[in-house]
């Protein structure tokens, strides 16, 4: 994996192939969210949306311990009441751009994933983690809350309940089991593992991934019917897909039909 840049101070960004790897990068304080960190993964994430060589995002956070260990305290308590509202009105639009970003992205899970970190990887699109993989919804233990909307749609409604009413912590075994994480993997296997599912997504057409993710997005809450209906009407609307000459090229150019004889 090649470094591509430079610019940013608290992540690092590695690509492999059509996936870019963004990595948090304050192992010190456990990878905690201050502002510089979400203000440059939204940058990078927006970065990458442009970049037509990416077809997958996977974020991981470095060091032994952590993904992330959630919002960075000792930073919020210095804000004024007035920069405490911006800052959290920006990781507000952070984490929604997180959730509906034109690239998939993936979370390699590598360690705790607390408070704020929660929040951020059930944005993601899916999650993979490893035996040190933990995480704890810790917003009611301040009298807050957050994932409300978010982990109900990887775990369903009453574990989604049981996990933001408790605090409780929910380590790697039965975070597989309830489906918050899709693989469970050997921690020295984590990453190339979450790269080799980007990557079979990443092969195919951006657009056509992308439209995927917008209608799933859209789907959330609507009757069965209606979303039927609306993957109807969007095949043949505005997410009308390639030509069968376009779509099946390389296959019509492999096993095409033989011009009959005249």
């Amino acid at each position: 994996m090649s470094q591509k840049t430079v610019k940013y101070e608290v992540i690092k960004i590695d690509r492999e192939d059509r996936v870019a790897i963004i990595t948090l990068n304050r192992p010190e304080v456990l990878n905690a969210l201050n502002h510089q960190l979400v203000r440059e993964l939204d940058e990078a994430i927006t970065e990458i949306e442009q970049d037509e060589g990416v077809g997958a995002i996977v974020i991981t956070g470095s060091g032994e311990r952590a993904f992330s260990a959630g919002a960075d305290i000792h930073e919020n308590r210095e804000y004024t009441d007035e920069e405490r509202e911006k800052v959290t009105a920006h990781r507000a639009d952070y984490t929604w751009h997180l959730a509906t970003s034109i690239k998939p992205i993936i979370g390699a899970i590598n360690g705790l994933c607390y408070g704020g970190g929660t929040v951020m990887a059930t944005s993601m699109d899916f999650l993979l983690g490893c035996e040190k993989t933990s995480f704890r919804f810790l917003a009611v233990n301040y009298g807050q809350m957050n994932a409300t909307w978010s982990l109900p749609t990887m775990v369903g409604w009453p574990k989604a309940k049981e996990l933001l009413y408790s605090g409780r912590e929910v380590f790697a075994d039965e975070a597989y089991k309830i489906g918050l994480l899709n693989h469970l993997v050997p921690s020295e296997d984590l990453l190339e593992k979450a790269v080799e599912v980007a990557a079979g997504i990443a092969k195919n057409r951006i657009e056509g991934v992308a439209n995927i993710k917008l209608m799933l997005t859209e789907h959330t809450g609507l009757p069965i019917e209606e979303q039927f209906r609306n993957e109807v009407n969007a095949r043949t609307g505005r997410f009308k897909g390639l030509s069968v000459e376009d779509g099946f090229k390389d296959f019509l150019e492999r096993k095409g039909r033989k011009p009959q004889n005249s």
